[in-house]
């Protein structure tokens, strides 16, 4: 992408390369045809998968990804806990994020006796047992409260799905308590290692959330594009001070 003098461009993956399973056909050929010229990073927020679902569903889209190039809240997560000394936990999060969780911290305990900490992730297998057992362990006081990311929905062809910033909602309700952290975008620690590697003017982040991307880019002092492909409109965009670098219905139209 010599033509940007962008080196490395960190893309959103659900509404900015795919919406749900399907491929937003314009932005998986930009990246197949800049996979070359650029240096690729796939940023989602979403704990529902691990990085080897996000490897594979990529793969089937015909794009080559591999694991150092998958971004998520995991890493930052886990520093946050092995800091504070915190090695047990109860998580509300389905099964695929828990093996992916484990993955990345072996010493982390997870379930609900003697647990540290809840960690609240976008839990696609939820059910009512969780939500108590998460509520009786937020009524003790010195049990950390942590949410892997703040968005309130996730993107779905048949409308938006209840996220992360929905459960914390729920629980806000039930047990007066809010996440003493939040991982993940618009948080510059989910990329610190890409701001230590290039030269923010080679950077630009794509995605189609504004309080997300945008505000991470902005946050990270990178350049951001707004794809229209996925939750932001024109109207949305209109009521911002601060204007995007790029504006695109997709990243094919980059």
């Amino acid at each position: 992408m010599p033509y940007l003098d962008k080196h490395c461009l960190i893309l959103d993956l659900d509404g900015t390369v795919y919406l749900g399973n399907i491929p937003i056909t314009g932005a998986v050929d930009f990246i197949l045809r800049h996979w070359k010229d650029c240096d690729f990073y796939f940023l989602s927020n979403n704990t529902s998968k691990g990085p080897e679902t996000y490897i594979n569903k990529l793969r089937a889209m015909r794009i080559p990804a591999e694991p150092g190039q998958i971004l998520s809240p995991t890493p930052p997560l886990v520093t946050h806990l092995r800091a504070r000394g915190i090695n047990r936990a109860y998580l509300v999060g389905n099964r695929d994020y828990a093996r992916a969780l484990s993955a990345a911290m072996p010493e982390l305990e997870l379930g609900e006796k003697d647990a540290q900490a809840v960690i609240l992730a976008y839990d696609t297998e939820l059910t009512y047992e969780k939500l108590c057992s998460a509520a009786h362990l937020l009524q003790k006081a010195p049990v950390a409260y942590l949410a892997t990311h703040p968005d309130p929905v996730c993107p779905d062809p048949a409308g938006p799905l209840p996220d992360v910033g929905s459960f914390i909602a729920l629980f806000e309700k039930a047990t007066g308590r809010l996440p003493e952290h939040i991982f993940g975008k618009p948080d510059p620690a989910v990329i610190s290692p890409l701001l230590d590697r290039y030269p923010r003017a080679h950077m630009a982040m794509a995605g189609d959330r504004l309080s997300t991307d945008k505000k991470l880019a902005e946050n990270a002092g990178i350049d951001f594009v707004l794809v229209l492909s996925g939750e932001a409109s024109l109207a949305d965009l209109a009521k911002e001070e601060r204007q995007p670098w790029r504006v695109v219905k997709d990243l094919g139209d980059l």
